[in-house]
């Protein structure tokens, strides 16, 4: 992953950079720029269609139409720097929308569409908001913030103003509209944190930061590989690496993205065999459904065309990436990572583990309107720390092995969740599992861990709290298990570990009543 180089900065700094030459980022280009470069040459290729519909949109089609959004945007008075909230699933059209934004200067923020109206309004509030895209089914959500609305397709609802009827008017107006000049440096898009362990908070981004993570990310593609890679769209849009990784990267490649709006595994496996899908970013969950579910020998996995597979947003145990490897034979599976590691004090060398801190032209400019957060992730020497305790090992490898933030502190001895969840998962009954600390008041916390048994299991609590204890150290030990339908996770893929340890506080506290009561 880097070349090992000692005394950069004194005796005691360790800084781990890449083992590749400095990637060169172009000066003075947009994303929406970077991206369409040599999109004439490709006007009638596919960029997106969508899986089940198979409808599609054509390079021209992107181009023409980001163009025209951005148009229209200008024409509503949409000023540099203003923040537009889209509240969409996956769609043909979301990265025109997205890029359209960024086109006219403004800032795109992407938003769950299975918020609640609060969730979203929360969100409005604290981006500064000045408009909103969503479509038909969500505009229930969003008709009572006070924003204006756009409203994607060729419905017309009342009080909203309609995505077709817009892009005409964009064509009828003229060209003297004024385009305030953006500058590299300009924020382009806002994605808000998942708040799995905290509140959300909204990343500012500028073009040059999203130019240079796709520079650093595409340097590897070779000129063979334009215009014929075929990437599955189910990561959400509305998460920076759907939006960066999968639109932005696949029109700069001129390739083609597959859209998934929703996860079926069904769904999922007559996309990847029907579009011949040849790269597919995907989360660990999917991983195991597609090693464990029965539904996948249904499919005849000879006619996949598919070559490699992406996971990330959480840890994908050994057992299962073993299952699938042999399930799935030459498919190659790349877990990313982002290093330079830090204990609390003092940066780390090899094999030590420690936090993971990154410093780049990728790095966030902060947290909007949020000073003392950003202090706290972003160090006066510019390095962002993320909060993965990892090591890299002699040969360049980074490990990532869990969370600052989600360390379960037991009698003075740290326990890694994660650790954990992979023990459990190599049960042959367990589907799902995810643990989390609860206090105590004599060890300070104690592992917990929801369990999602597989259908007929026969296996109690206590069976499971012993398979634990037969494969970790004593201090490692689950001491609660819960079984539950399903784990609650973000749309990325992580676990929603704050949800699930109150709701284990809560189930305890009802079963604490009750026997109080009997």
């Amino acid at each position: 992953m880097g070349t090992y180089i000692e005394n950069i900065v004194d005796e005691h700094e360790h800084i781990f950079h890449s083992q590749y030459s400095p990637v060169p980022v172009p000066d003075n280009v947009t994303l929406p720029e970077f991206v369409l470069q040599n999109v004439e040459l490709y006007g009638d290729k596919v960029a997106f269609v969508d899986a089940e519909s198979g409808k599609g949109v054509t390079y021209s089609e992107v181009a023409r139409d980001i163009h025209r959004f951005s148009k229209a945007l200008r024409s509503l008075g949409l000023r540099k720097g203003s923040v537009v909230i889209v509240v969409l699933p996956n769609v043909v059209e979301y990265a025109i929308i997205a890029l359209g934004i960024m086109d006219s200067g403004g800032v795109f923020s992407g938003a769950n569409p299975a918020s609640h109206t609060s969730e979203i309004k929360k969100q409005a509030e604290s981006a500064d908001a000045k408009l909103i895209v969503t479509n038909s089914t969500t505009h229930e959500k969003v008709k009572n913030l006070g924003l204006p609305v756009i409203v994607l397709g060729d419905e017309l609802v009342e009080d909203a103003m309609n995505w077709n009827k817009l892009l005409e008017a964009a064509d009828r107006a003229g060209d003297d509209l004024m385009k305030e000049p953006i500058n590299q440096n300009d924020l382009c898009a806002m994605p808000f944190s998942s708040g799995t362990t905290g509140m959300s908070k909204g990343v500012m981004l500028t073009h040059r930061n999203l130019v240079a993570n796709l520079c650093s990310t595409l340097f590897s593609v070779v000129p063979e590989m334009i215009g014929k890679v075929t990437t599955l769209g189910l990561i959400p849009f509305f998460h920076i690496y759907g939006i960066t990784g999968i639109c932005c990267a696949t029109i700069r490649n001129k390739g083609k993205v597959v859209v998934m709006g929703r996860y079926d595994l069904k769904t999922f496996l007559n996309a990847l065999i029907t579009h011949e899908v040849t790269f597919a970013p995907i989360v660990p969950p999917i991983i195991l459904g597609l090693v464990k579910n029965p539904i996948v020998d249904e499919f005849d996995l000879s006619k996949l065309k598919l070559q490699a597979i992406m996971t990330a947003a959480a840890p994908l145990a050994p057992e299962i990436l073993t299952s699938f490897q042999h399930k799935f034979p030459g498919v190659v599976v790349q877990e990313v990572v982002p290093s330079s590691f830090y204990n609390i004090s003092k940066s780390l060398p090899r094999n030590t583990p420690g936090e993971l801190c990154v410093r780049s032209q990728c790095v966030m400019q902060g947290y909007y309107k949020q000073v003392d957060e950003t202090a706290q992730t972003i160090d006066k020497n510019g390095w962002l720390h993320t909060g993965d305790i990892g090591f890299i090992d002699d040969e360049e490898n980074v490990f990532i092995v869990d969370r600052i933030k989600e360390l379960i502190k037991y009698k003075g001895f740290q326990v890694a969740p994660a650790e954990l969840e992979a023990i459990l998962l190599s049960h042959s009954s367990v589907e799902d599992a995810a643990v989390v600390p609860l206090p105590d008041e004599e060890a300070g916390e104690i592992p917990a861990a929801s369990v999602v048994l597989s259908k007929g299991a026969k296996e109690t609590e206590e069976d499971m709290m012993n398979y634990v204890a037969s494969n970790a150290a004593h201090y490692k030990k689950v001491r609660v298990v819960h079984f539950v339908e399903a784990i609650p996770k973000s749309p990325s893929g992580k676990i929603m570990r704050r949800l699930i340890k109150e709701k284990m506080v809560e189930k305890i506290k009802e079963n604490s009543l009750t026997k109080s009561n009997t």
